[in-house]
């Protein structure tokens, strides 16, 4: 299907171009007004131009609205929440407020490139079953190295994800689009079909596995998630969390036990459980105790317990 000729394309291109969907852009801020801004920057030089773009500020302890607004950023507004919503519940608030055909849900520690949301539109016009489309993403900081280039399956036994192309040198060797097994939750454009019908992020995850829950339940009802070479995107990755701040030992712990346990079957949950309690947790003690980090270790024992007490479907 997607081995089209060059005329099939044209005429891709001047169906959707003729729709003009309007596209909801979607981007979180806690405290990083100008990395905010940077990301803001780059949108001046989208080709398509039927876009806005969601602010969606974290309660930062400064107000970027008067910051952003001097910008003056095409088709921009910023709307300020009381309190810091994550990464899932605030994604699912500026949601509500879109008006969007199509939502590009996209971190604002990114860098986009001028025909990221052409691209992005296309697969949607050639195939009526994706639900999701996700661009190749670059590592800012060493520009020619991907970061994601499609999600390998999730190891249901393990819970471990792993990404194709990851830290490779792009050499052309994933420039070929095709359906994938998860969206990165760095920059994922979602028809609005699907959210009426899937529903939003789930909200207990906060950050971290939140794609991936989603992305099985998109999956689940009857969509495909379609990786588009052709679409790229810079990232500065981790520039909130930090690459191992004690906040995101727990996230990612927490929530990577709260996946298994909502996603899979009471065998593949009996052997994860053998595999993280003998394997995963002694190492993980060990690394902390070893490196002296005592918050990451309380960190990674707090995400333990947490799923002894919550029920897999409670909203806390």
């Amino acid at each position: 299907m997607f081995n089209s000729t060059s005329t099939k394309l044209q005429l891709l291109m001047t169906t959707y171009k003729k729709d003009n969907p309007l596209v909801s852009i979607i981007t979180l801020t806690w405290n990083q007004t100008q990395v905010t801004c940077e990301f803001l920057e780059s949108t001046r030089n989208f080709e398509y131009k039927n876009y806005e773009v969601l602010v969606c500020d974290m309660c930062s302890n400064v107000d970027p609205t008067a910051t952003i607004d001097a910008g003056n950023y095409p088709n921009t507004r910023v709307l300020r929440s009381d309190t810091n919503l994550g990464f899932t519940g605030g994604n699912n608030w500026g949601m509500r407020h879109a008006k969007g055909d199509y939502i590009f849900i996209v971190n604002n520690d990114t860098e986009v490139t001028p025909n990221l949301l052409d691209t992005l539109l296309e697969p949607f016009y050639l195939d009526a079953t994706i639900g999701v489309t996700c661009p190749k993403i670059r590592f800012y900081q060493n520009p020619n190295l991907i970061q994601y280039a499609g999600f390998n399956p999730i190891d249901l036994y393990t819970g471990r994800t792993s990404g194709i192309g990851h830290k490779e040198d792009d050499k052309g060797q994933h420039d070929k689009s095709g359906y994938t097994h998860g969206a990165h939750g760095c920059a994922m454009m979602v028809k609005k079909e699907v959210i009426k019908k899937v529903g939003m992020f789930p909200e207990k995850f906060f950050i971290y596995y939140e794609e991936w829950d989603w992305s099985a339940r998109i999956l689940k009802a009857g969509y495909t998630i379609f990786y588009q070479a052709k679409g790229l995107i810079f990232h500065k990755e981790s520039v909130t969390m930090g690459k191992e701040s004690a906040i995101k030992v727990y996230y990612h712990t927490r929530n990577r036990i709260l996946y298994m346990r909502r996603n899979t079957s009471a065998l593949q949950f009996m052997f994860f459980s053998a595999f993280f309690i003998f394997i995963s947790t002694p190492k993980s003690i060990a690394k902390y105790a070893v490196t002296k980090q005592k918050e990451h270790l309380k960190s990674f024992i707090k995400g333990i317990t947490w799923n002894l007490t919550r029920s897999k479907y409670s909203q806390v």
